[in-house]
């Protein structure tokens, strides 16, 4: 049983088997919704995610003989050989989810980045189906990310194995309908913890990367628990003009070639207008992620030492 998810044919028995189980999910999430009128699904917007999805996987497909052929250069050229103990799998595990992790903080730090991953970031629907609202481009290099797991000795296709793994437990977790899991949100990214990271609230905003371990948003500094006084604001803000596909997909490229096209700049400006942090630009006017959140703590601590002083008055 073990080959059959370990071997060249892994990768897609893995997606093979979840496609039952995440049709059955996700039917009876649309059940629920239906019948609590929660309102979780609209048409188009599933519609779109499916969209982008198919668009992902074909990319993926032109893209595999090269993405291996990479991964096994490095994986040919390895520092250490392991035995396939439960020891090795353990660790291939760990250690991509913390690639995928690195990979998805620079997603949301760089804006040529953020503009493949936005794909998956602007629906203000937040249901199972978001699962699969892929960063269409993202097969062009995530394999590079993964590399240095093979130069490390692991074997190209038991990552690719490992992360499709994690990638069905990361689709899962878009769901509002499971609120807490217990002792498991100390450990793993839990819908909880995933609402969070798709929010548009300033406070929530680059919040919780981790897809199957919530311990590197922890260790790294980037972990927000969802606070029930703060509800939810899904999708990206400014929001798009519409939700058709062609504008989801080049939404922020059309904005980069805008800043770009500026005249009289440098090329250092043109280059951080394109990798720099989304919101960032050369005449100080805009503001990062992180000067808004810097703006909204001071705010916060302002209104404490306000609430403070009428108590005391």
């Amino acid at each position: 049983m073990l080959d059959f998810f370990t071997g060249e044919d892994g990768l897609e028995n893995v997606y093979a088997w979840s496609i039952p189980l995440h049709a059955a999910v996700i039917l009876a999430e649309m059940i629920y919704s239906h019948v609590s009128e929660a309102k979780l699904y609209n048409g188009k917007d599933v519609a779109t995610s499916i969209y982008l999805a198919l668009m992902n996987f074909g990319l993926d497909l032109i893209m595999k003989a090269f993405a291996m052929g990479v991964m096994f250069f490095f994986y040919n050229h390895k520092l250490f050989a392991w035995d396939f103990t439960v020891w090795y799998w353990l660790i291939c595990f760990i250690i991509t989810d913390f690639a995928y992790y690195v990979l998805h903080y620079v997603d949301h730090h760089s804006r040529a980045f953020w503009a493949v991953h936005i794909t998956h970031h602007n629906s203000e629907y937040f249901n199972l189906t978001t699962g699969f609202r892929s960063p269409v481009l993202q097969p062009l290099y995530r394999y590079l990310y993964f590399s240095p797991l093979a130069f490390l000795g692991f074997n190209p296709w038991h990552i690719m194995v490992v992360y499709a793994i994690g990638q069905v437990y990361g689709t899962w977790v878009h769901t509002q309908t499971v609120k807490r899991m217990g002792v498991l949100e100390y450990i793993l990214v839990t819908p909880s913890h995933h609402r969070v990271h798709h929010a548009c609230n300033i406070k929530y905003l680059d919040r919780n990367m981790g897809m199957c371990l919530i311990i590197w948003d922890k260790i790294f500094g980037t972990f927000e628990k969802e606070d029930p006084n703060m509800p939810v604001k899904y999708g990206i803000y400014p929001k798009m003009p519409d939700n058709k596909p062609d504008t989801v997909l080049f939404y922020e490229w059309r904005k980069i070639w805008k800043d770009i096209k500026q005249p009289g700049l440098k090329i250092s400006d043109r280059i951080n207008y394109i990798f720099n942090s989304p919101g960032w630009r050369h005449d100080g006017t805009g503001k990062t992620v992180r000067q808004y959140q810097k703006d909204y703590l001071e705010k916060q601590v302002k209104r404490q030492e306000q609430k403070q002083k009428m108590k005391s008055a």
